[in-house]
């Protein structure tokens, strides 16, 4: 008889943050070929030649301004979800990260470990783009084909729009709101324009027009406009006026295009446009991280307040709310009830 399990993976950290063990993590983070696209020698040259030559020692600074006695936020909250979600599950529940470690393979080794023959993987991502739900899957495809042939694997699908996860979010939110705020921003992970038309296998995606179509062939794939309708669906399930929401872009890498309005940019002008009390949050992310805790919660707190802000006021992912690891039981056990290979 077949005996079923769970893996949840999430995106990774370093080990610490010693500047070695920082680099290490960037190293396979940016050499990941759906990270930067660019042909190997070219990403070689980019990463190795010039990024961890400077980066790794200001990443660290920045790691060390978030880590926890328990060691790195998104891992510690990661573990966290695990524990819960074990409680509430029949089966066993561990975890993996993409870059780093526990790895994937790991993660798959402690299921078969149990006897687990088929595994209910959950990227830990709302929405799909090539450097997060795509590239998890590949590196689980690969570890399987390669070292655990014998087992199944089902993906759980990116769960933007569903009501289930809009409801938590949005109840989330609400009960972290400011009493008074001008507006609420909604930053989103950034990526490079090209990635979006690149995970297009319907080639009828154009930024220009097709993110606010109620449908598109591409709307499947396009992280853009994933963003945008969890926004929206979040905007209204809490019943807020369009022009008390801002939707915006962090994290961009290079001199690239990559989608915007950008979240820096933005910050350093709403405050002279009138915008004087925000609130944010960064549904891109379940689990609060370097990208929320210091790009967001700090640098983006001096950036709003250096451009004219007065109130600044981040609100928390997910993490492990109660009501979050019940959305992470139904979608898992949706899976679980309808097992297929993917």
């Amino acid at each position: 008889m077949n005996k079923k399990g769970i893996l949840l993976v999430n995106l990774g950290s370093p080990r610490s943050t010693s500047v070695n063990d920082v680099k290490e993590y960037l190293d396979e983070f940016l050499m990941d070929e759906r990270v930067i696209d660019y042909r190997w020698i070219f990403r070689a040259l980019l990463v190795q030649g010039i990024i961890l030559k400077t980066r790794p020692a200001k990443s660290a600074e920045a790691y060390k301004t978030v880590w926890t006695d328990e060691g790195s936020p998104l891992i510690v909250i990661t573990e966290q979800i695990q524990k819960k979600l074990q409680k509430v599950v029949d089966v066993p529940v561990e975890i993996g990260m993409r870059y780093a470690q526990p790895s994937i393979e790991t993660g798959i080794q402690k299921l078969v470990d149990q006897g687990i023959t088929e595994i209910v993987l959950f990227p830990l991502y709302p929405q799909y783009a090539m450097s997060t739900t795509e590239t998890v899957i590949e590196k689980a495809e690969e570890v399987r084909k390669k070292k655990f042939p014998g087992i199944k694997i089902n993906y759980i699908q990116p769960f933007y729009n569903r009501d289930i996860y809009i409801n938590c979010l949005a109840e989330s939110i609400k009960e972290k709101l400011p009493e008074n705020f001008d507006a609420l921003q909604f930053s989103y992970h950034g990526v490079p324009e090209r990635h979006i038309y690149k995970t297009d296998p319907t080639k009828t995606c154009n930024l220009n027009d097709c993110c606010s179509r109620d449908d598109n062939p591409s709307h499947q794939f396009c992280y853009r406009h994933q963003c945008y309708k969890t926004t929206q669906l979040v905007i209204d399930k809490l019943n807020l006026p369009k022009e008390k929401t801002i939707v915006s872009f962090q994290s961009r890498l290079g001199k690239d295009k990559w989608i915007e309005p950008y979240t820096d940019e933005t910050l350093e002008t709403i405050g002279k446009k009138g915008i004087k009390n925000l609130a944010i949050v960064c549904p891109a992310f379940v689990s609060d991280c370097l990208e929320t805790l210091e790009e967001i919660s700090v640098e983006g707190k001096e950036q709003f307040m250096h451009g004219g802000g007065e109130n600044f006021h981040y609100i928390p992912c997910l993490n492990d709310e109660d009501r979050w690891i019940e959305v992470v039981k139904t979608l898992c056990e949706e899976k679980l009830n309808d097992f297929y290979l993917v």
